[in-house]
């Protein structure tokens, strides 16, 4: 049993040494050949021109303000979601919910992409958007808050448990409401895991494909407006990985490289980040 623990362990090891390694070997050249002021600090993307320009500014911002919303979105609504079930709603229904939360982990992410092209972006372009434009940013943000709704509930949901039941039984014994002694007790003393919990709903939002290329347009602009046709990084990688070659197809591992150390950079964050509030 101990060989097969080593084993998987080792695999996983390769495995993301293997995708280090290829993105490193096939990325980093193309960024020092282009120069990384014209590969991120311009927004000129015309792989196949006759000249060909591989700026990815205008991706990257959306890419950013994307996750941003979701996020916002997501962490606004997950975490009182979680809330709510850990002492307000009622213990009968805490599991259906739960169950109920925790099926949307499982839907495909082109189920996501298909509710959001057919029913979010209509109404955002009806009775919301001033441009008439349904696809952006915004319905973006609306399918992804949704898609990292499970992890956000979940983990916020096992963090608020973890905390052992003197405090909030302590609070209430000393005065404090039902609502102060969750809110001003239980939840910062779950404060860390929350935050994992962010953490990763950012990881699964910068990193979605499918159902972005869905209700975000596509356009690789700058945007301007939550209702503009516009792209991602990972979209603009899915969209141009089947038909590109060359410098183009490199230029696209480029960009898988600043979506890797973004998200390597923000889980290195986290880390220290608990490791100095544990030595307090």
């Amino acid at each position: 049993m101990k060989i097969l623990f080593i084993l998987c362990a080792t695999f996983s090891i390769i495995a993301l040494a293997t995708i280090t390694i290829f993105l490193a070997i096939n990325g980093i050249p193309f960024i020092a050949k282009i120069g990384i002021k014209d590969f991120l600090f311009s927004e000129n993307w015309g792989p196949l021109n006759t000249n060909p320009t591989y700026g990815i500014l205008s991706m990257l911002v959306c890419s950013l303000y994307v996750t941003a919303l979701s996020v916002l979105f997501g962490v606004g609504i997950g975490l009182f979601t979680a809330i709510a079930l850990y002492k307000f709603v009622p213990k009968k229904f805490v599991g259906i919910i739960s169950y109920t939360i925790n099926l949307l982990a499982g839907i495909p992410s082109v189920i996501y992409g298909l509710f959001g092209a057919e029913i979010i972006v209509p109404f955002l372009q009806d009775y919301v958007s001033p441009t008439g434009v349904g696809y952006g940013i915004f319905a973006t943000s609306i399918v992804l808050a949704i898609m990292i709704l499970p992890t956000i509930v979940s983990v916020s949901l096992d963090s608020l448990r973890s905390v052992p039941k003197e405090y909030y039984e302590n609070a209430l014994a000393l005065g404090a409401t039902k609502e102060q002694s969750v809110f001003k007790v239980v939840v910062p003393s779950a404060k860390s895991g929350i935050l994992a919990g962010v953490v990763l709903a950012i990881g699964r939002a910068i990193g979605e494909t499918m159902a972005v290329i869905m209700v975000i347009g596509n356009s690789p602009s700058m945007p301007k407006s939550l209702f503009q046709s516009t792209r991602t990084m990972t979209a603009n990688i899915a969209l141009g990985a089947m038909e590109m070659s060359g410098d183009a197809l490199k230029a696209l591992i480029a960009t898988g490289v600043i979506l890797f150390v973004f998200v390597l950079l923000l889980n290195l964050s986290f880390s220290l980040l608990k490791e100095k509030k544990e030595k307090r």
